[in-house]
């Protein structure tokens, strides 16, 4: 598939290398499976938060999010993706890996816990809502463990339980956590930080259990400095990634609420939420990838990775393309939803979702190119980070020059995003091709094809009333891409991704997995 605009123009796969395209397909149905769930779910909070918190109590919280969420990441030390490599080894009881790893992120992410409690001035530029926002950094703690966990399970291939955790769990115990203490009169003011604390909470339970039943107690297992210092050590390439990109989903959010008021930082945390959904598509597909892309790096068929890597890619292009078609073309009866006052972040809903899609290259060239080349992988992040931080500044202060309004900077903050991932996308598919020595290459004409006539069924769409706008219109702009992208856009090698799974579960490489190259 590599190279190649035209579905099914790739000569069919070995049965290796389709058993292969059947567990990342399989992984993928799983995790959108979630996606659906979590967009269900994610809905009701949005428009609790919306509606009966407003728009200056969510802008406070989403800036406090900001410090939380990227500790959360640097805390599991890299483990969320390395811990593939520490499992597959094979020279140690996989219980007792795990629970070296559980141990460092525990640490870890108990020390920044600390750092953010007694210094929380950074966590709220602009106010606290209450004094509960101060319990907000031990949220670090759950996020950080549970992304331990799940990385364990991922290893046995076992997505149902990311699922439950991420996409029903949290997102449910979120939305209800913030409609009953409305009614507490005590925690009212701290509704949005108490129900955040319950959710990560209740998703690392949920983690835990299959865990446990899937690995069992680290029998004999004891800590030992030296070898946590090792794991450190070489992840933390990894963990300052993870940040990184992280912090690429929320320097628009930080640097926003020093330009403009929480109000506006508010309604673009709502639209940053409405977008992060299809966002969720491209993870779909990260827990699979890795192991199956180890396996060829062993054999050093780099051909198959490409091909691979090409495969996967599109297929979260053509997803996130109909989600963001389905959500930007009805933008201001998705936003109203929220609330009046959230219809002026429409235009930055729109670029948002459009810098979804444009990311999808990135983070599946990234699957290979942690264990090909960390560091250099780390340095091209940095550098987009760096890039969107002088788009961002830049295109607020030419939008402030013109005499924009707060929505219109909002706006350019969200461009800024799209331009900087564009970045990310283009360089490291060009750096990974250079490496395989094959072309990367995610593009097929067809998108063109599907989007053209769901543009137009969205757009008359648009002149019926909101609720017959978001009722059928929805339903009729994903039905009309979907069709034509599965007649003009799939081949033999896509359909495999809609097809049942097999009735046994893939089971993860038993190979020892490489050791990250060194950057030359």
């Amino acid at each position: 598939m590599t190279g190649q605009n035209g579905a099914g123009s790739a000569a069919p796969p070995e049965k290796g290398e389709a058993d292969d395209l059947a567990t990342l397909a399989k992984g993928g149905r799983t995790n959108f499976f979630g996606f659906l769930l979590r967009l269900v779910a994610r809905l009701p909070f949005l428009f609790i938060a919306g509606r009966f918190y407003g728009a200056d109590q969510l802008g406070r919280f989403a800036s406090a999010l900001i410090i939380i969420e990227i500790g959360g990441q640097l805390a599991t030390l890299g483990l969320k993706r390395g811990l593939a490599k520490e499992l597959g080894q094979g020279d140690r009881d996989e219980a007792a890996v795990i629970a070296d790893g559980l141990l460092l992120s525990l640490m870890f992410s108990s020390l920044l816990a600390g750092i953010l409690f007694l210094f929380p001035d950074p966590m709220f530029p602009n106010g606290m809502n209450s004094r509960w926002d101060l319990l907000l950094p031990f949220a670090l703690v759950f996020l950080a463990i549970t992304e331990v966990m799940l990385a364990a399970l991922a290893f046995r291939y076992n997505i149902a339980a990311t699922v439950r955790s991420r996409a029903v769990v949290e997102p449910w115990v979120l939305s209800i956590a913030a409609g009953v203490l409305l009614f507490v009169p005590a925690l009212a003011d701290g509704g949005l930080a108490i129900s955040y604390l319950l959710s990560v909470a209740a998703a690392a339970v949920t983690a835990f259990i299959p865990m446990l039943r899937m690995y069992g107690l680290p029998r004999g297992w004891k800590p030992h400095t030296l070898r946590l210092l090792k794991i450190a050590r070489e992840n933390l390439p990894l963990a300052l990634a993870d940040a990184i990109e992280w912090g690429t989903r929320r320097l628009d959010i930080a640097i926003l609420g020093i330009f403009v008021s929480p109000a506006t930082v508010g309604v673009y945390y709502v639209a940053v939420q409405v977008a992060s959904l299809p966002q969720k598509l491209k993870t779909s597909f990260e827990p699979i990838l890795g192991p199956v892309i180890v396996r060829k790096l062993n054999e050093k068929d780099y051909a198959a990775i490409a091909r691979q890597v090409c495969q996967a890619g599109f297929w979260i292009i053509a997803a996130q393309t109909g989600v963001a078609l389905a959500l930007g073309i009805p933008g201001e009866a998705v936003m109203g939803l929220v609330g009046p006052g959230f219809v002026g972040g429409t235009g930055a809903l729109a670029f948002l979702l459009g810098a979804e899609v444009v990311a999808a290259t990135a983070v599946v060239s990234e699957a290979a190119l942690i264990y090909l080349a960390r560091i250099r992988n780390l340095l091209v992040s940095v550098m987009t980070l760096a890039l969107q931080a002088a788009f961002t500044v830049g295109l607020i202060m030419l939008a402030r020059y013109l005499g924009l309004s707060e929505p219109f900077q909002a706006a350019a903050v969200a461009l800024g995003l799209g331009l900087a991932l564009g970045f990310a996308s283009i360089t490291k598919s060009l750096m990974l091709g250079r490496m395989l020595g094959q072309s990367i290459n995610n593009f097929r004409w067809p998108l063109v094809w599907a989007i053209a006539p769901a543009v137009v069924v969205g757009y008359l769409f648009t002149f019926a009333p909101e609720w017959i706008e978001l009722a059928l219109g929805v339903p009729a702009i994903l039905a009309t891409y979907g069709f034509v992208i599965w007649k003009k856009g799939f081949g033999p090698e896509d359909r495999v991704l809609f097809k049942s799974a097999g009735k046994s579960g893939a089971v993860p490489p038993t190979e020892p997995l490489p050791s990250p190259a060194r950057d030359r």
